[in-house]
């Protein structure tokens, strides 16, 4: 168990884990019941930011909380690996709510599936951050560094997108944008991970300056 953490945050993060994997295996189940071949319905499964981002989110709680002496539990019980963590979860439910919640009417079991991926452990996380996550120690270069795991996802799914003609997310379908819109969204995009992520240190160094003073 994780002592850096007030008994608060760690039942906070212990409800994150609980509702993280519930969803995630939630959607794992819906995926492979689908009716498409498995093996493509895992692949399809992999390959959405919104999955990838709460298995982040489920890894590192889960890891912080229980296995916080192994280099895994260390690696994600770090400031800047929190903070960017709550970045890309914040972008998982901004992005859907402004995007894509209108392209789709999911129903019984994947409308639970959908609020719990996109609005609750969102919701959770950040707030998570906010209220009890150290900030202090964060740098502004972190948010240049925290750029890495969306352009890296952008690389991969367009790569998946070429082999397969499967694109994830409508900004970023190549076949009914082209590559010049596409890569528009992509820089509006990562202007936003970086805007966020300045915002987050900023946050941060200003709760030590008021330590401080």
């Amino acid at each position: 168990m994780n002592d850096g953490e007030s008994r608060s945050g760690l039942i906070f993060m212990a409800i994150i884990a609980l509702i993280a994997w519930f969803a995630l295996v939630l959607q794992l189940y819906l995926n492979v019941t689908s009716g498409t071949p498995v093996a493509l319905a895992l692949l399809n499964y992999f390959s959405y930011f919104t999955i990838l981002t709460n298995i982040l989110v489920a890894v590192g709680v889960s890891s912080a909380l229980w296995a916080n002496q192994t280099a895994t539990g260390q690696f994600f019980s770090q400031t800047n690996v929190k903070a960017g963590t709550a970045i890309y979860i914040a972008i998982v439910g901004v992005v859907y709510f402004l995007l894509l919640r209108n392209t789709w009417n999911p129903q019984g079991l994947q409308k639970l599936a959908d609020i719990l991926l996109h609005y609750v452990t969102p919701l959770l996380y950040v707030s998570y951050w906010l209220a009890f996550a150290p900030k202090q120690t964060l740098r502004w270069k972190d948010a240049f560094l925290w750029l890495a795991y969306p352009l890296a996802y952008l690389i991969y799914a367009l790569l998946r997108g070429v082999i397969s003609g499967f694109y994830p997310y409508p900004f970023i379908d190549v076949h009914i944008l082209g590559y010049p819109r596409v890569f528009l969204n992509a820089a509006v995009l990562t202007l936003v991970f970086l805007g966020l992520g300045l915002v987050a240190v900023a946050w941060g160094r200003g709760q030590k300056a008021s330590h401080s003073s």
